[in-house]
Formats: structure tokens, C-alpha cells, sequence
């Protein structure tokens, strides 16, 4: 499957007061890799940016003056995503900004719902029913699953789609490398566009794997039972494990 990690960063919020999409980031993963294909571009918004949302990202109207508008990007944006599954940390938020920019064209009515076009997962619905009653941000995530986030001062539509797809990976197990599959193709044209990324150094150390012992897996095992016996249901980590537990 083809999936695109992806987010955004705005002028503000909510879209029903008239903000707009500043900045869109998204890489390409196939196959459980990131195949060094993305999207990145900043936009000229016509309009100011909250004080408060450039406390969160730090652009600013005078650095966006001289970029393009969404109409000028709109149909690489949208070939881009057509077709693939959209990995969003709180989807609501950017789908509505997305579908509200499409909306805003006017002539192309088809775009104006992405999900006909794309599916889409939220990673933080997905955190909250792994998670229950634990703070599931991306930084919160990514101290719970060791990802590297120590570049993220400011909030970026391009390094945070970048640290989500780690999460997810991490999150629903498996390979988590981001060597790239594939990495003489290109990505997308746009000018903005960085080069393809790797955070991790080849040559890494490799992280120690320390396994429970007997009396640990026991332990582990008594409590278990305990909680059952206490609550009346199984604990959430055996309904995780069997596959029983209601998100």
C-alpha cells in the first residue's frame, strides 16, 4: 500500500474563521519504508498569521510574501496524494484546512472532499485507544517509542511528517529503518522541495535488546490475573495482545 505521511501548519484555527494552510509536508512510504519521494512547499496565504500560531511554528507573513499560493500548487498537491492512504496526527484538523483550500478554487468541485479520492488514518485516534488516559501528542509519542525528535523546536509541516511516519512505524510494529527504498527516484518538482531525508547515521550502534527473565515474565503474568480478578474484565495489555480490545 501506498501511504503518505502528512501534515500541515496554518495561520491559525479554526478554518471556519478564515484561516488558511501556510506550509504542507508529506513523505512517501511503500512497503513499510520511506521511499525518499515528498512534498514540501510553503504558501502565501493572503491574509495575517496569529501571534499565536507563530509562537507554535514561526513563520511569518514577511517570509511567506514571495511564496505561492495554494491555486498555484493545487493540482501537484493533489496528484501527490491521489489514491494513497493519508497518515495524519489528528486528521480532522488538517483534512479540514485541505478540503477548505480546495473548496476555495472554486473550479475543480471533484477535489473539494479529499477522502473520495484518499483514505485516511489518524495516528492520534490510534494512540488514544493503545494509550487510554496517557498524553498522546507527537512529542508525547515520541518519547514513548524512543523516535528522535531533539530537532522539533518549532513545529514544521515537513520534519513533522517526517518524525510521524517513525512514530506510526514504531506504533504498529515491525520495520522502522529509514533507509530508503529506492533512492535515486525523484520527488516532487516543486522549488521548495528539500532533499530526501535520513535522520539516523548508517554505521549506528545498535540498540540493546534486553529480554524479561522467568521470574519477570511471572510477575508479569500474577499482575495480569490480578487486574482481571480486580476489574472483572482483562487488562487492557491482554485484550491488546488477543486482539479483543475496542478502539
Amino acid at each position: 500500500m501506498r501511504s503518505v505521511v502528512l501534515d500541515t501548519e496554518t495561520t491559525g484555527m479554526p478554518v471556519t474563521d478564515g484561516h488558511r494552510i501556510i506550509e504542507i509536508g508529506g513523505v512517501e512510504v511503500i512497503g513499510r519504508r520511506l521511499t525518499g519521494r515528498h512534498f514540501h512547499v510553503y504558501l502565501n496565504p493572503d491574509r495575517e498569521i496569529d501571534e499565536g500560531a507563530i509562537a507554535v511554528h514561526g513563520i511569518t507573513s514577511e517570509f511567506l510574501a514571495d511564496k505561492p499560493r495554494f491555486r498555484d500548487i493545487a493540482e501537484e498537491f493533489f496528484e501527490f496524494i491521489k489514491g494513497a492512504e493519508l497518515i495524519i496526527h489528528n486528521a480532522a484538523f488538517d483534512i479540514g484546512f485541505i478540503n477548505n483550500e480546495f473548496r476555495l478554487l472554486g473550479n475543480r468541485p471533484e477535489w473539494a472532499e479529499i477522502t473520495d479520492h484518499c483514505t485516511v488514518l489518524d495516528t492520534l485516534m490510534m494512540a488514544r485507544g493503545r494509550h487510554p488516559g496517557q498524553r498522546n501528542s507527537l512529542d508525547a509519542l515520541c518519547k514513548r517509542y524512543g523516535v528522535d525528535n531533539s530537532n522539533r523546536e518549532l513545529h514544521g509541516a515537513l520534519l513533522d511528517s517526517e518524525i510521524l511516519a517513525d512514530v506510526y512505524l514504531a506504533m504498529t510494529g515491525g520495520q522502522t529503518s529509514l533507509s530508503l527504498a529506492g533512492q535515486g527516484q525523484e520527488g516532487s518538482s516543486n522549488a521548495n522541495e528539500a532533499s530526501p531525508i535520513r535522520r539516523l547515521p548508517a554505521d549506528r550502534v545498535k540498540t540493546r535488546v534486553i529480554t524479561a527473565s522467568e521470574a519477570e515474565l511471572a510477575d508479569h503474568a500474577a499482575r495480569l490475573a490480578a487486574i482481571e480478578k480486580s476489574a472483572g474484565t482483562p487488562a487492557l495489555w491482554v485484550q491488546m495482545e488477543e486482539g479483543t480490545i475496542v478502539h
